[in-house]
């Protein structure tokens, strides 16, 4: 998780082949822990939900933090809220990123005021269920998350299809976009030349994927039924580790097959 490293100006800012799949305004974003001044008190902003991580886009441009990005593999015991009075929301555990801007771990606490909290926070564990199965097949540790690495190119603003979904949905599974109709304006949408530093969702129908990080269909699918949410305990949610492959056939095995 970094800060301030994903906005420019008032649009929010991605990388090549990264894209935006739910866009929600009026969100307030809250942190609880030992905090840097910036990450405290209340914010009121954009969230999104990309291919790769979460964004929080702050709308007071006199704020201290413009905008906060959480990879999910970066997440821990996230929770999907119903009280009783007042509105839903998402809360969880955030751990910094190396060179991230801030170091340690913190609660956060996302408040939908106008609704969609828990369609929000199932389609992100969703979309965080395909992704680490692609972080193991990359070949990243799963407990060694790696360090945020300022892009080297320069930024322009995004094509559409960088906050347009796919028709076909992404591996047999589609977003809630009848929940979340609105898609981010088009000047406010800017993109790196560089792809992301880490795998996250695999494309189909035509999307973009960051170089060198194609996912093989049947893993995303097989991912794309994994349990994050549990509809008979709706307040709960988690981000399990990825899982093993098997391990590879030893030498003798494999020479046998081949002879």
């Amino acid at each position: 998780m970094s800060v301030n490293t994903a906005h420019a100006g008032k649009g929010v800012l991605i990388y090549a082949g990264e894209c935006i799949i739910l866009f929600c305004d009026h969100v307030t974003m809250e942190f609880g822990g030992s905090l840097p001044p910036e990450m405290r008190g209340s914010k009121t902003g954009r969230l999104y939900l990309t291919s790769h991580r979460f964004i929080f886009n702050n709308k007071d441009h006199k704020d201290r933090l413009q905008s906060f990005a959480a990879p999910f593999f970066s997440l821990e015991q996230v929770e999907l809220e119903q009280p009783v009075f007042g509105a839903n929301y998402i809360k969880g555990t955030v751990n910094a990123q190396p060179n991230g801007g801030w170091t340690g771990q913190a609660k956060f606490k996302l408040t939908f005021k106008h609704g969609g909290a828990i369609e929000f926070g199932q389609a992100m564990l969703k979309v965080a269920s395909m992704a680490s199965r692609n972080m193991q097949q990359a070949g990243y540790a799963p407990n060694a998350p790696p360090p945020y690495t300022p892009p080297t190119g320069t930024w322009a603003q995004a094509p559409p299809p960088a906050y347009a979904p796919p028709a076909g949905g992404y591996y047999g599974w589609a977003p809630p976009v009848n929940t979340f109709p609105d898609r981010p304006p088009a000047d406010g949408v800017y993109m790196y030349d560089a792809p992301p530093p880490y795998p996250g969702l695999g494309f189909q129908n035509g999307t973009p994927a960051a170089t060198g990080f194609s996912a093989a269909d049947a893993k995303a699918q097989e991912a794309a039924q994994s349990a994050y949410y549990d509809p008979s305990n709706p307040k709960y949610a988690y981000v399990p580790p990825p899982a093993y492959s098997e391990s590879p056939p030893s030498y003798d095995v494999a020479t046998k097959k081949t002879q």
